[in-house]
């Protein structure tokens, strides 16, 4: 009624406030009016919920200003809202009285203030806080770390090669080329005992810069018919990572005459056909498979528990007050406590009563059951290699950039996010999975290597080295097998080189009809 008041003209508008008084009874009984051409400022809303505020009505004309007309003064404007109505004006001109509105403003939406500055967050943060906002609540570890590491767009893997001395950490096949060559007889011991197929699967999940590959492919080179059995296969989510692969296996492009007709991509080291998977479930099955997975579980994304007075709580990411990453206990029981539950049943009463911690990987015990119950039925095997314990693990999430160690909630994308693995968990879940497997270790990653013969190699290379080769042949070695620093060290102490060799963990997952593996007899 008063947005059509306003909008009549002079002429009419002292029609208009005979209607307004016959109708006024009907307004002012309405629990709330919000009046448009008189918006409450911010000091009224926060001085009281109801107040106040005066309406005056007249029926001259010269109350009702054009917008388009110059502003009048506040002591014009008051002298005619309390102009005198002439008695002697006809009945459509009334006295109309001074009209007291009581206005609850209570519920009416009082937004915080809103900032144009541009945001120093990466799109990356800004993604995982808006997730946070639209569950409105937070999100577990495991989902932090997924989306912090394999984010297609912003992931620590997806867009940069992490990977040597330049990136931000150092795996096994970058500190020697020996890692790779004895993987390499691994491989072609456990093809021995398959029984030499004529063609197998060769499978490697996360292939890092593809090094591993080509130092077993090149240490293998020799043996003829095992390189004509090899079909690779490289498990890998990384466009920048593939690139890399594709790069260091010398690949190009043939026309493979032997079915299709059709091009396919073939390493110049051997000549082996090499493709590419998102995940091991796009492989295709069906042939014997031997799977490396070296450094691909610490990876994979954990869940992580706290025992709290009311029981386990998950640990999950929320955002604090200050806008910044946090760490908050769930306060209910989550879809992963399934998980916690399974674990929990493969560990003693002893050794769960000293933990107030547990991690817990649903994808690794997905991954393993995969593993193993494509081994059961296509033969073959697998080799796990990676640092991590033969039990529950409890608190080991860590962040490494630049070779240094940070906070895991800092700068989300710019660190590597990892875990130590909890091979007793593999095991379970391997044998759950596959009753036509057997599984064994752990043993220490200095006992598998040295059974295969790495201190038989580097004796050979150090027969023709320079002397700059052999010292890095010497570090390389200590690196791999060593248990913590280097002895004979002489250089700088922040360059020391640090043994591997007890740290990591090798276990195998084999068909049992190819028997135990070598060197886990």
């Amino acid at each position: 009624m008063l947005r059509r008041l306003l909008l009549l003209s002079p002429s009419s508008l002292s029609n208009g406030f005979v209607l307004l008084r016959r109708s006024l009874p009907s307004l002012l009984s309405s629990t709330s009016i919000h009046s448009p051409f008189n918006p409450p400022s911010p000091s009224s809303l926060s001085s009281s919920s109801s107040l106040s505020s005066s309406f005056s009505f007249s029926s001259s004309s010269q109350t009702h200003t054009d917008p388009s007309s110059p502003s009048l003064n506040e002591e014009q404007q008051q002298q005619q809202q309390h102009q005198e109505i002439p008695k002697d004006q006809s009945d459509e001109t009334l006295d109309q009285p001074s009209v007291k509105i009581s206005i609850d403003r209570s519920s009416l939406f009082n937004p915080p203030e809103h900032s144009h500055e541009p945001s120093s967050d990466s799109e990356l943060v800004k993604h995982l806080k808006g997730i946070i906002k639209f569950r409105g609540g937070p999100i577990s570890v495991a989902e932090y770390m997924e989306e912090v590491l394999t984010n297609p767009k912003a992931g620590f893997y997806i867009n940069r090669d992490v990977f040597g001395s330049e990136g931000d950490f150092i795996t096994s096949p970058e500190v020697s080329q020996m890692f790779g060559e004895m993987i390499g007889v691994w491989t072609m011991c456990l093809w021995e005992q398959m029984g030499q197929p004529e063609k197998v699967n060769l499978i490697e999940l996360g292939p890092g810069r593809g090094t591993l590959m080509v130092d077993l492919l090149r240490g293998s080179s020799k043996f003829e018919k095992f390189m004509k059995s090899l079909n690779i296969h490289m498990v890998e989510c990384s466009p920048t990572l593939q690139k890399l692969q594709y790069s260091a296996l010398k690949c190009g492009e043939e026309v493979d005459t032997g079915s299709t007709d059709e091009k396919r991509t073939v390493s110049m080291l051997g000549g082996a056909p090499v493709s590419w998977h998102a995940t091991l479930e796009q492989v295709p099955s069906g042939l014997p498979t031997i799977i490396i997975g070296h450094e691909f579980y610490d990876a994979l994304p954990i869940h992580q528990f706290q025992r709290a007075s009311r029981g386990w709580c998950e640990k999950m990411v929320d955002v604090a007050d200050n806008s910044s990453f946090r760490f908050v206990l769930s306060q209910q029981p989550t879809p992963a406590t399934l998980y916690l539950m399974k674990r929990c049943k493969w560990a003693t009463a002893e050794e769960l009563a000293k933990l107030d911690q547990i991690e817990v990987c649903p994808k690794g015990m997905e991954l393993t059951q995969a593993i193993a119950k494509r081994i059961g039925s296509d033969g073959g095997g697998a080799l796990i290699i990676d640092y991590g314990l033969d039990g529950i693990v409890s608190d080991s999430l860590q962040a490494i950039r630049k070779h240094k160690f940070v906070d895991i909630l800092d700068d989300p994308g710019s660190a590597d996010l990892s875990a130590y693995v909890d091979f007793a968990s593999i095991r379970n879940s391997a044998k759950e999975a596959s009753e036509d497997v057997s599984i064994h270790g752990p043993i220490t990653q200095s006992q598998l290597l040295g059974s295969l013969g790495i201190n038989f190699r580097v004796e050979a290379l150090m027969r023709n080295c320079t002397d700059e080769q052999a010292e890095s042949l010497r570090n390389g070695y200590w690196q791999l097998v060593g248990d913590g620093e280097a002895p004979f060290w002489e250089g700088p102490d922040d360059k020391t080189p640090i043994g591997m060799g007890t740290r990591y963990l090798a276990m195998a997952i084999v068909n049992k009809k190819q028997g135990v593996p070598v060197p886990f007899e």
